[in-house]
């Protein structure tokens, strides 16, 4: 019973630990939401969860017990919201090509200028109206992905965020199964904050709202490091998500989609002041350089941001099927 208690203590401190880290590691960012934030993030729910079943091999519970159905319907519950994870993202590729394939097409423009002749300069000027309106195409696109997004938050994840609010004040039903049933309710609480966090900077945010639930001081996981961990972390995304959702519009709060985004709108009103002004002398041609340059620079990042964090949701998927297939095979071996 000793190594049990041992194990159980030693998974709240590594929770502890890990939400202090993630922490240091939002106020470290100047970027809010950025891919390098999400992407420890990922890594820690990870971890957590890999740690998760090698407690579960550590405590030795009996089998065909509940624990099992009960660690089932968590890990299902993560792959689910994964998922909603993967779908989200994987709408932002048809984004950074398209708008790739809308910063190559005006490379021809570097060679622009007012000496050129009345013919090449009209030439210019209907390939940078064909221009302006793929970017118009590319931004109503954008508006689709995140009403889409949207509904994904509404129909399958809105109740997780309830998880956050959830209460089991009675002590022995969180030390059921050698204490594991404590365990688990505690992963739960932490992967349920762990991906909203992804999902408001990935798929949607709309408000705060699901991070200022309050935790009742009742609750025991024999571990207030850990409850404390959890609502300073909690309580910082949701001060940082109103001060950048005030004065404006809800949607992906990724920090380099939006300015993937905020670039792209740039060079669409620069390229139509230069359509306005096509047949005058003296464009600005180093300024729109710079900002076709920003445009290539803004999605290459977002590019490799998603594949990133593409790769490291496949790798959870794996582990999460390994760590199903280990338990199962660990009870029908007893």
């Amino acid at each position: 019973m000793m190594g049990s208690n041992s194990s159980v203590s030693g998974f709240y401190n590594l929770l502890t630990q890990g939400l202090n880290e993630l922490h240091q590691s939002f106020l470290s960012h100047s970027s809010f939401m950025s891919f390098q934030f999400l992407s420890q993030v990922i890594s820690s729910l990870q971890s957590f969860h890999s740690q998760l079943t090698i407690l579960v091999r550590k405590l030795w519970l009996p089998v065909g017990g509940k624990w099992l159905d009960e660690y089932m319907d968590e890990s299902s519950r993560l792959w689910d919201a994964c998922h909603v994870l993967k779908s989200a993202i994987s709408g932002m590729e048809n984004y950074y090509l398209a708008a790739s394939n809308i910063a190559s097409s005006l490379d021809a423009y570097h060679y622009f200028t007012p000496q050129l002749s009345r013919q090449v300069h009209i030439f210019f000027y209907r390939q940078i109206l064909m221009v302006i309106r793929a970017i118009n195409v590319c931004q109503r696109e954008i508006l689709g992905l995140e009403e889409e997004n949207r509904s994904l938050m509404e129909t399958r994840i809105e109740p997780l965020s309830q998880c956050l609010i959830q209460n089991i004040s009675m002590e022995s039903k969180l030390n059921g199964f050698s204490g594991f049933r404590g365990v688990l309710y505690a992963m739960r609480s932490v992967s349920s904050l762990l991906l909203m966090i992804l999902l408001s900077g990935l798929a949607y945010c709309w408000s705060s709202s699901c991070f200022h639930q309050g935790y009742d001081g009742h609750m025991v996981f024999g571990s207030t490091g850990f409850m404390v961990s959890m609502a300073i972390l909690q309580q910082k995304v949701a001060e940082e998500i109103d001060q950048n959702i005030e004065g404006g519009q809800p949607g992906i709060l990724l920090f380099e989609f939006q300015k993937a985004k905020n670039a792209m709108e740039e060079l669409k009103l620069e390229l139509e002041r230069i359509a306005i002004s096509c047949y005058e002398e003296g464009h600005a041609d180093h300024e729109i350089q710079e900002k076709i340059h920003n445009v290539k620079s803004c999605f290459g990042l977002l590019r490799c941001g998603v594949e990133t964090i593409t790769g490291q949701l496949d790798d959870f998927f794996d582990e999460i099927v390994e760590g199903r297939k280990k338990l199962l095979d660990m009870c029908s071996h007893r």
